[in-house]
């Protein structure tokens, strides 16, 4: 039973008014909420500001390395030190290192582009700054819902963004209300800020019908995958930030891995693939396992005796915007905006984006509020992409926009044109390099591509998913419906196995996919096993033929990142 049939049999969902509405209490969401209360409180005004967090508590889906330029917190909040925010481990050591399948090399820190840098920067858990980020915008006065999904885009009869109706509860795997349905509310705004993150479920849905990508390049992600770790304390080196290159990759495929020394002798292990990839024998969470026992950093986790000794944590995944500049839609709607990753605006040059996120929250906000006192309601915030072209965050993504794109003519070229570009041009190259395919059409038939063997998990530095979903914690309420959906469910074994053997199966980090027996007779089916999704988004990018479609499941539901 879809949602019409749901409000013409139990009636008109009860509705809730306020200034402005935003999904998603990220960075991204949270900055826009305080940036506006503060310019409120400032001049002595009350603007109603809410947020609408999918996961049972800010920061419970929030996956990141992270590196933190702390650059946009400094400017929302100046004192952030002495306000307690949690960024703890100053980057002490750089260090890029190009991996062989046994050798390492280790690039002088000379001849590391601005980019590569990262002084004055955190090693930080980006979900404990979330939550931090939470208690402030609380003490300003937004008001925060967590475990509130918002499922739906609300339309006025103009055609302007209305606001957002969160998910219906109680809905049976069946599509049937059960005794336990609890109705969505609708939540009225005169503007909606839509800060999902990357490959945001409604943020998709506004870019399409307001066209908001016409003539930019098709966005392009990453896959990454973390693992927190304890370590012996004779490795640990706190500050020192790792990142690699090259094996287990191909010259052909994007990807690379990063070790973080946090605090208390604890590391953040973690890969990311890039989902243009064309190999779809490629299993991006057994590309991260495999990475972690090369020498140069499988000697983090054992002893002298080459025992392992280190003990895993956590372990998530997300899929993160890999795009540029030459990506980002038009970000401004009648009715609301896209902030941080929801539009792009990651820079994959420096594998930051959170910094972007809050920059962007805080322009959106300072838009919004200008608009709110003005007595505007449901126009475009033009003065929001005004401010963010006026800005050093446009500065700063236009300098590195090429980065990405360069590697398409592999690892080899794509670095040293890289280097080229922001050593010697410093950034200012007189073309920019596009991109014209988005990554799910970058898979090759199975046929045309090497099969990749992965060796066995031992359980003790390498593991399978399930083991490894288990400890992110996720769980999803189990009568309810698949938030995995299919558009056509004979395209699985139609095309995808018979064309791509089956690539959903092994793109998933979490277990999701997997083709079983159908019958005695023979033939495969596709069994979706929603219960272990991370929400990472992955599985609504890679489908090589577009047919899987991520939408919200009920609110408080997926993973609950504990430290990551």
């Amino acid at each position: 039973m879809n949602s019409k049939d749901l409000l013409a049999q139990f009636g008109p969902r009860e509705s809730m008014e306020y200034d402005v509405a935003i999904v998603g209490a990220g960075p991204g969401g949270l900055a826009t909420a305080i940036r506006i209360k503060q310019l409120a409180a400032g001049n002595g005004q009350d603007v109603s500001v809410v947020v609408l967090e999918k996961g049972s508590e800010p920061g419970a889906h929030i996956l990141s390395g992270a590196i933190m330029d702390p650059r946009a917190l400094s400017e929302l909040f100046p004192d952030w030190k002495a306000l307690g925010a949690p960024l703890n481990q100053p980057v002490t050591e750089d260090a890029y290192v190009f991996l062989g399948e046994q050798s390492s090399w280790r690039v002088p820190n000379l001849l590391l582009p601005p980019f590569a840098h990262n002084d004055g920067n955190y090693i930080i858990s980006l979900g404990a700054l979330t939550r931090w980020l939470a208690q402030q915008a609380e003490s300003l006065g937004v008001e925060i819902f967590p475990g509130f999904a918002a499922a739906e885009v609300l339309y006025n009869d103009d055609g302007s963004v209305k606001g957002v109706a969160t998910g219906n509860m109680g809905i049976g795997k069946n599509g049937e209300p059960t005794a336990n349905l609890q109705m969505g509310m609708e939540l009225h705004a005169r503007y909606t800020i839509f800060a999902e993150g990357a490959r945001g479920h409604l943020g998709k849905q506004l870019i399409e019908r307001f066209r908001l990508d016409a003539g930019r390049d098709p966005q392009s992600f990453g896959l990454g995958i973390k693992e927190m770790w304890e370590i012996d304390p004779a490795q640990h080196r706190p500050g020192e930030v790792m990142h690699t290159a090259g094996w287990p990759m191909d010259n052909a495929t994007y990807g690379g891995g990063f070790l973080y020394h946090l605090d208390g002798n604890r590391v953040a292990v973690g890969f990311v693939t890039g989902l243009g990839y064309s190999n779809p024998w490629l299993g991006p969470f057994e590309e991260f396992q495999r990475w972690k026992t090369h020498p140069r950093i499988r000697r983090y986790f054992e002893n002298d005796k080459g025992e392992i000794t280190a003990r895993r944590l956590s372990y998530g995944a997300r899929a993160i915007n890999a795009s540029g500049i030459g990506a980002l839609p038009k970000f401004v709607f009648p009715g609301g905006a896209l902030v941080g990753c929801d539009a792009g605006f990651l820079n994959v040059s420096r594998i930051k984006g959170s910094h972007a996120a809050i920059k962007t929250g805080m322009l959106a906000g300072e838009a919004a509020y200008a608009a709110v006192v003005a007595g505007r309601r449901h126009d475009e915030l033009s003065a929001y992409p005004e401010a963010f072209e006026a800005s050093w965050l446009y500065t700063e993504l236009k300098k590195d926009r090429n980065f990405k794109n360069w590697f398409r003519y592999g690892l080899k070229t794509g670095t040293l044109m890289n280097g080229f570009e922001q050593l010697v041009l410093r950034g200012r190259m007189p073309w920019t390099l596009r991109r014209h395919k988005p990554d799910h059409a970058y898979l090759k038939p199975a046929s045309e591509c090497k099969p990749i063997v992965y060796p066995k998990p031992d359980g003790k530095l390498t593991f399978d998913r399930l083991s490894s979903v288990f400890i992110s914690n996720t769980n999803h309420e189990e009568n309810q419906p698949a938030h995995l959906t299919l558009k056509d469910a004979s395209l699985p074994t139609l095309l995808n196995l018979a064309r791509y053997a089956g690539p959903e199966a092994r793109y998933c980090p979490a277990g999701v996919y997997e083709f079983v027996e159908e019958s005695e007779e023979g033939g495969q089916r596709l069994q979706i096993n929603a219960q272990n999704c991370v929400h990472c988004k992955t599985c609504d990018i890679k489908d090589p033929s577009q047919n899987i479609v991520w939408v919200t499941p009920e609110g408080g539901g997926g993973p609950n990142y504990s430290g990551m």
